[in-house]
């Protein structure tokens, strides 16, 4: 759903929920072909299969919950080349399906290159293994939102933008999501203006400007 949204070639930032192994091929498959470079877990970089897939792929590893400066530099050079960008704001899978706080690597990524942001939800992939199992079909969906930018934002970012940034991207990926996938963002003022077709933007600096630093 939603693929008229994909823009006709980079750069751009792909952010997606993350709820199984598997979403990074349906990503890829719900998108044309073109080049890509995305953040993986330096985990994956030894395994028989996945390894020399992601190596393919453009995968710039990174250790669980941290990226160092040569790999943001990496992300970054890649975006000004005009590559397309793929991560997920998390930074690790949720076991449960519901979204978890995010990290503000996007939001850096973004506010210094300026380029669009495509979110994507990924439906039904954290159920497929378990529908395996009991031998039923899954059907996994692939919902594209509309590419936006951040607003007021600008190269010389700074630390304390990013959590209302960081808020604002998961939102756009939430209202792609039914219900039962918004977990840590299912209160959010900013999604339910989203949800109703309002601006999220004030509601994500009034978190911030309230205290409520966590993405």
């Amino acid at each position: 759903m939603g693929r008229e949204n994909i823009p006709a070639h980079g750069p751009y930032i792909v952010v997606l929920n993350h709820t199984s192994v598997v979403d990074t091929p349906v990503l890829l498959m719900a998108f044309p072909v073109m080049p890509w470079r995305f953040f993986a877990v330096e985990k994956w970089k030894y395994h028989p299969i996945y390894g020399p897939l992601m190596a393919w792929l453009g995968a710039i590893y990174v250790r669980r919950d941290e990226v160092d400066r040569q790999q943001l530099r990496e992300a970054l050079a890649a975006l000004e080349a005009g590559t397309v960008f793929g991560l997920a704001p998390e930074a690790t899978r949720s076991f449960t399906g519901k979204m978890m706080a995010a990290k503000d690597g996007a939001a850096y990524l973004a506010a210094r290159t300026h380029v669009p942001i495509l979110p994507v939800g990924l439906v039904n992939n954290d159920v497929l293994f378990a529908n395996v199992k009991q031998w039923r079909r899954t059907a996994i969906e692939v919902h594209v939102g509309r590419p936006f930018l951040l607003p007021e934002a600008d190269a010389r970012v700074r630390s304390k933008d990013l959590p209302a940034y960081t808020h604002l991207i998961m939102v756009q990926i939430a209202a792609l999501l039914p219900p039962r996938y918004h977990g840590h963002y299912a209160d959010s003022a900013a999604l339910a203006a989203l949800l109703r077709g309002e601006d999220p933007w004030p509601h994500c600096l009034a978190l911030v400007a309230n205290g409520n630093g966590a993405a």
